[in-house]
């Protein structure tokens, strides 16, 4: 099975809300970070790629029909070279909102080394996380407002002038079923948009990760 929809957007712009949309539309399994977790032999194979070795594409997504949210995000460009027939989809966001959800959910994490003693699959998630999300995308320079948010500007833009504007879909979860329906052509289903981007979920889910990669 190949992917058919390759998402470039950062995490943070309502990529778990999209995982759950693409699934109801068939596009599923998605994946997400929250697929990675619980999942050690994935979490080996993108620490090493993020630490330089090569990335067997058609393992990894074994099984998905799509792919949103970091760390995939990371190499929207080889993902989507390596499925040319898949359309990319870009998730965004109200800039100034989305620096302060990822301030408020998942950069609390992410900044945090693994402690002394973890087990090996939680420092290897670790790294990773830092070397790819961190120090590659936002040069260890989160909390300087300005600069990320740049990051965050220059990423989208990169994206709009890479990929054909026949096969990418520029998206916001608050404009729901319609355009994404079109992108995909596929019915709109006969029931609200998944709305599941809030903080007090987004911090569920990772206090439910972690708690799976402790009894893991």
């Amino acid at each position: 099975m190949a992917l058919k929809v390759v998402g470039a957007g950062f995490g943070r712009t309502g990529t778990l809300s999209l995982k759950n949309a693409l699934e109801k539309l068939g596009f599923g399994p998605c994946y997400h970070m929250m697929e990675v977790f619980p999942r050690p032999e994935h979490v080996a194979m993108w620490h090493g790629l993020a630490f330089g070795n090569p990335m067997d594409w058609d393992e990894i997504f074994r099984g998905f029909q799509a792919t949103v949210d970091w760390p995939s995000a990371r190499w929207w460009r080889e993902i989507a070279a390596h499925y040319p027939d898949a359309k990319v989809l870009l998730s965004v966001r109200d800039p100034e909102a989305w620096y302060k959800s990822m301030s408020d959910t998942i950069y609390q994490p992410m900044k945090l080394p693994a402690p002394d003693g973890a087990p090996e699959i939680v420092r290897l998630q670790s790294e990773m996380i830092r070397k790819s999300v961190l120090a590659e995308t936002f040069d260890n320079r989160f909390e300087d407002k300005a600069h990320a948010i740049e990051v965050f500007k220059r990423h989208n833009q990169a994206v709009r002038d890479a990929i054909d504007p026949a096969r990418l879909l520029t998206f916001d979860v608050r404009e729901g079923w319609v355009p994404l329906c079109r992108f995909l052509n596929v019915p709109i289903p006969d029931e609200p948009f998944p709305r599941l981007n809030d903080t007090a979920t987004t911090q569920a889910m990772i206090r439910m990760m972690s708690e799976s990669i402790r009894k893991g």
